[in-house]
């Protein structure tokens, strides 16, 4: 798999956020990607050393629409540590 093909984009909200400061960061990865793929995408991609990657899968939640009932899609969440002094920056590679 292609590194850019594995990660998907990174997650941001409060709870993430506040992950950072312990050195862990939160990506949306591909369903098909395992923990190795995981954490050779994000070394590659950007430049850092990953110690240890933790993956869950998300569940689509219940929404309806009128009188259809449906799901939204699930996906795979990947979140990844770094070797202490290692960060990534979000909003200033942009």
């Amino acid at each position: 798999m292609d590194a850019r093909s594995v990660i998907i984009r990174p997650i941001v909200s409060e709870k993430s956020y506040a992950m950072m400061e312990q050195n862990r960061y939160t990506f949306e990865v591909d369903k098909r990607a395992s923990k190795p793929h995981i954490a050779q995408a994000v070394e590659e991609i950007f430049g850092v050393t990953v110690t240890n990657v933790n993956t869950m899968n998300v569940p689509g939640k219940p929404r309806r629409v009128r009188y259809a009932k449906g799901l939204t899609r699930s996906w795979k969440k990947a979140v990844v540590t770094l070797k202490q002094g290692d960060t990534i920056d979000f909003f200033e590679s942009r």
